[in-house]
């Protein structure tokens, strides 16, 4: 394991720090730079995540993918976790604690986008960012991006029917081409680069150079997820700073969320037996979230500056350093799964 993947959490503070710092340093950079977007998918960001997983589709084999349907478990643990237990979980926590709980600390029309901005972040199942998690586990590559893949036909077309019912409306808007324009971008286009790079070196019938090159891209997967942190925080810097107790109390019910997603589909995986090649990715597909999906929507159905955008942002927060402690207990819990 090199530097990077060693101190990842430490990198990753770090970059949470700098990308507040900066954006409360140099506002008007960040602002620039969060213009740069098309149908509120920004391109920078979809550059860094572009830069981050392009590593990872090189290492998928085209050729082991037709075994996949062979092991139908783990593709079965992962839909299920994110489409009939994710959702739901997530808008009972968020009604528990801020119609209940916190009910004296938070106005009721907050409460009401706050909850909404949580049931956002639990409708939008992992796109690219879980390759990062898979990666960090060692899962089986091909495996994963099956699960990614069928998870995005999915949320096509279940994303709005269940945030519509779970949001207590008919008329729901969803900004598809922020949908369609972000599998696009996180996984058809480096999935596309990835197999002709493939390709193009195993037509040289040299192993060792397409070994050679998967290793010199490896730092670049982390620095992109690194830059991607650092642009993410500097973006909601002044939003952070200024709300600290409201972001405390978003955190709580979604770190509770986190966790206990993954602890229910990581005992479903050793239940079924699964690899841990294949149990890891499958859990960590589940517990994070497609949050620029999430952000965009927010955004788009209750304003720049509302509870809902607000309690987004906090997702982002949450989820990075999170999804790091539980990669760390997957690693070490690997020996309780099978090779």
């Amino acid at each position: 394991m090199g530097i990077f993947e060693r101190y990842m959490t430490l990198w990753v503070g770090l970059c949470i720090l700098a990308g507040v710092l900066l954006g409360n340093m140099i506002p008007g950079a960040f602002a620039g730079i969060a213009q740069l977007e098309v149908a509120h998918v920004n391109l920078v960001v979809a550059l860094f995540i572009w830069v981050m997983i392009y590593p990872m589709m090189v290492q998928i084999d085209f050729s082991a993918i037709k075994d996949v349907g062979k092991k139908p478990k783990g593709l079965v643990l992962t839909l299920v976790i994110n489409w009939l237990i994710k959702p739901f979980t997530m808008a009972a926590l968020g009604w528990l604690f801020f119609r209940v709980l916190f009910a004296d600390w938070v106005d009721p029309q907050s409460a009401g986008e706050y909850i909404a901005g949580m049931i956002l972040l639990g409708v939008a199942p992992c796109t690219a960012m879980v390759f990062v998690w898979s990666q960090l586990t060692k899962g089986d590559p091909n495996y994963t991006l099956v699960q990614v893949s069928v998870n995005d036909i999915i949320m096509v077309f279940a994303f709005a029917p269940i945030a519509a019912f779970l949001l207590g409306v008919s008329d729901i808007h969803v900004p598809w081409e922020t949908l369609l324009l972000s599998v696009v971008l996180y996984v058809v286009l480096p999935l596309l680069a990835g197999a002709w790079t493939r390709h193009k070196l195993e037509r040289q019938n040299d192993g060792q150079r397409l070994e050679r090159f998967l290793h010199q891209l490896k730092p670049w997967s982390i620095l992109g997820l690194l830059a991607t942190v650092v642009l993410l925080f500097g973006f909601q810097a002044e939003t952070i700073i200024a709300q600290p107790q409201t972001i405390g109390l978003i955190a709580i019910p979604l770190l509770i969320q986190t966790y206990g997603i993954f602890i229910i589909a990581y005992a479903c995986a050793y239940w079924l037996r699964l690899p841990h090649k294949v149990a890891a990715p499958a859990c960590m597909i589940g517990t994070s979230n497609f949050f620029e999906l999430a952000v965009a929507v927010a955004i788009s159905l209750f304003g720049l500056h509302s509870g809902a955008a607000l309690a987004t942002v906090v997702g982002v927060l949450v989820e990075v350093p999170v999804m790091l402690s539980l990669v760390a207990f997957a690693n070490r819990t690997r020996h309780w799964f099978g090779s």
